[in-house]
């Protein structure tokens, strides 16, 4: 079972003085990548990624977590060659629902074949340990909860009370850390935006097969077909060209870029009054737009929140893609902890 460690404070240092290292891994659908880190959640080592075998079924994903895991050691030790490195732990974001006290996978979309029913923690472990690395415990969470729990760790959720963070990119996710911990819920989705109902997404459909739900129009795929459903130029490939259409003053583009911004002002605001963070930090594909985006998400949020609130920052995220890996880090110094 995890134990989760206020973020504010370092993780305590080892017998021997020295502060414990683990490897943060972050699973994406194309790529993965790992890097050491230390108690105090300082990268020790270059960051190191490899294709994922998304498609190549259960066992290959496994086999390449494991492997990149072996890489990460290696590259440790072959930086100082004096001293061989050890890890306590290893923690992984990955996609998908996850049950993180069995560090298995209990749903998850056609993004990694047959993903949904791997049993990571098990299976990693047992691969470590074939490969001479010793039995290490392994951490297994949801990827936008590692991001969450970096960011409120050392980003920009820092000394922060109540964190709600929220992922836009190819999905929309989210997560709440209160205290330094995350908040899982009963059913393993506590913070989950994408599937919120929201005005503005009526009849759009969404990756789950419902329609009207956040994910319908504000993720970057579902810019796109929005783009191109409202007569946009259908020889714009993605939604990356679609945002640069829009600053360069194409009408649809813009368009379907302000409601994309407006549905997640609004329901940053329902979200908000329920839970009352200290702060909302944003991180993924559609962060980074530039004005185009923020300005409609920080009018309707402003618009639509109650006096209270109103000093409720929306930020971006700090961290960058170290965000997954410094989080799932953290997760797998509090099971390390546990088992000393």
């Amino acid at each position: 079972m995890s134990q989760d460690v206020p973020p504010s404070d370092p993780i305590n240092p080892s017998p021997s003085g020295e502060s414990p290292l683990v490897v943060g891994l972050d699973l994406g659908g194309t790529k993965m990548a790992a890097a050491l880190v230390d108690g105090h959640g300082a990268l020790q080592g270059p960051v190191t990624s490899c294709p994922t075998p998304a498609h190549d079924g259960p066992a290959a994903m496994l086999k390449a977590i494991s492997a990149l895991v072996q890489k990460v050691v290696e590259a440790g030790t072959h930086q100082d060659p004096g001293r061989a490195v050890s890890i306590t732990a290893v923690g992984i974001g990955t996609a998908g629902v996850v049950d993180v006290e069995h560090g298995t996978i209990l749903s998850a979309t056609d993004a990694i074949t047959g993903w949904a029913g791997t049993q990571v923690a098990t299976g990693v472990q047992e691969r470590l340990a074939a490969a001479g690395l010793g039995t290490i415990p392994v951490h297994v969470e949801n990827d936008v909860d590692a991001y969450a729990a970096g960011e409120a760790w050392l980003g920009a959720g820092t000394g922060a009370e109540v964190v709600l963070m929220v992922a836009v990119g190819t999905g929309v996710g989210g997560a709440l850390v209160i205290e330094g911990v995350t908040r899982r819920g009963a059913h393993h989705v506590a913070g989950e935006i994408g599937h919120v109902p929201v005005p503005g997404a009526q009849g759009e459909p969404c990756t789950c097969g419902r329609s009207g739900h956040l994910e319908g129009i504000a993720a970057g795929p579902q810019i796109y077909r929005r783009y191109l459903a409202k007569g946009g130029d259908p020889h714009v490939p993605d939604a990356r060209e679609v945002e640069k259409r829009a600053a360069a003053g194409d009408d649809i583009a813009q368009e379907v870029y302000r409601d994309s911004a407006t549905c997640l002002g609004r329901a940053l605001a329902g979200l908000v009054t329920v839970i009352d963070p200290d702060v909302v930090v944003v991180s993924g594909g559609l962060a980074r737009a530039g004005d185009l985006w923020w300005e409609p998400l920080r009018q309707t949020f402003a618009a639509e929140i109650i006096d209270p609130l109103a000093p409720i920052r929306i930020v971006p995220a700090t961290l960058g893609t170290t965000a997954p890996i410094v989080g799932a880090a953290r997760g797998a110094l509090a099971l390390a902890g546990e088992h000393d």
